[in-house]
């Protein structure tokens, strides 16, 4: 059995079923833990009676220390804090042998255990973010991506996964400060800070808009696969990181901030938007999601502007131009269609 977990609310809750529903479609043997983070997403969940999710309330989950940290940071904050806290809530819980957090904005087209089972005898396994060159942003985000984090419950994982817990609780803020950036850049350091962390090698395990465009998609029957241009690697995508994609009012979708080749439109977002779309249909007009301010990993676009005027970010004047341009906006319909 492979068990998952994650958390979102209601504005995320066609995302994370869109990513419980490609689970079910390709994992063999799986559980996913959700921790619901308002009562609509939990009384919704319920209703839906998923046969492979336990639904776990925000009163179930949160301690007095949550909720006091609640009080100091924003909602994308808070979220982020509760992340190592909600992978040792499904652990010690439930009993788990292991488990994987997973963001509700991932979606799987191939069985991601391959992925589980690469740490081996490893006790954390982390993924890299891979930025293409154009879109580095691993000095402010971090060089690893909080999108699908296994650890073990053996004393190596439970050490690291306390580690992270307490950092988190001391600070976890969407800036960029010291070296730290949400509950992200502390991933940076586990490597050389302790034993049995396991960096995945598997290139379709963190495929993301920000390193999309070092891969050529396609496709054998319904398997999805890429081909890395640097190596010619060829290899299954197991995930997709649909990170900054934004429903818009006038029946508009804006897909990425990134640049997006027409195959990764036919391939990725395509069966992507067309699934959140019948979700909404069945759920309710009110589960489309009008995402916040566009932003790359936390940065919103006006803070990230009125940073332009700072010496260290001149050199990005260039990326920053190219990467807000509004040319990635469609008609809804006519994309899904």
């Amino acid at each position: 059995m492979y068990n998952y977990c994650t958390l979102f609310d209601s504005a995320y809750l066609t995302r994370g079923l869109a990513m419980y529903e490609s689970l079910s479609v390709h994992c063999k043997e799986f559980h996913l833990y959700i921790v619901a983070f308002d009562d609509l997403a939990f009384e919704t969940l319920v209703k839906l009676d998923l046969e492979h999710a336990t639904i776990i309330s925000l009163e179930m989950f949160e301690d007095e220390t949550l909720k006091r940290i609640k009080q100091e940071r924003t909602k994308g904050e808070y979220c982020w804090t509760c992340t190592p806290f909600v992978i040792r809530y499904a652990i010690e819980r439930f009993g788990l042998e292991h488990c994987t957090y997973l963001d509700a904005d991932v979606y799987f087209f191939s069985d991601p255990s391959v992925l589980v089972n690469e740490m081996q005898n490893a006790s954390v396994l982390i993924t890299e973010h891979r930025y293409t060159p154009m879109y580095d942003q691993s000095a402010t985000s971090g060089i690893y991506c909080v999108q699908f984090v296994t650890f073990k419950n053996d004393e190596r994982g439970i050490k690291v996964l306390s580690w992270w817990q307490n950092a988190c609780s001391e600070w976890c803020f969407a800036r960029y400060e010291d070296g730290k950036f949400g509950d992200q850049m502390y991933l940076d350091h586990w490597t050389s800070m302790f034993d049995g962390v396991h960096v995945l090698r598997h290139l379709g395990g963190g495929v993301a808009p920000w390193n999309i465009q070092q891969y050529t998609l396609g496709q054998e029957g319904s398997k999805l696969y890429g081909i890395e241009k640097k190596t010619h690697t060829k290899f299954d995508v197991i995930f997709y990181h649909f990170h900054a994609l934004r429903f818009l009012s006038h029946n508009q979708i804006e897909l990425s901030v990134y640049r997006l080749s027409q195959n990764d439109r036919t391939y990725l977002y395509k069966p992507y938007v067309r699934h959140l779309e019948n979700l909404s249909d069945k759920l309710g007009e009110k589960f489309i999601f009008l995402q916040e301010p566009v932003s790359v990993e936390g940065y919103t676009l006006s803070y990230m502007i009125s940073r332009l005027k700072d010496d260290w970010l001149l050199p990005f004047k260039f990326f920053y131009r190219k990467l807000f341009s509004r040319q990635r906006i469609f008609d809804k319909k006519s994309f899904i269609a």
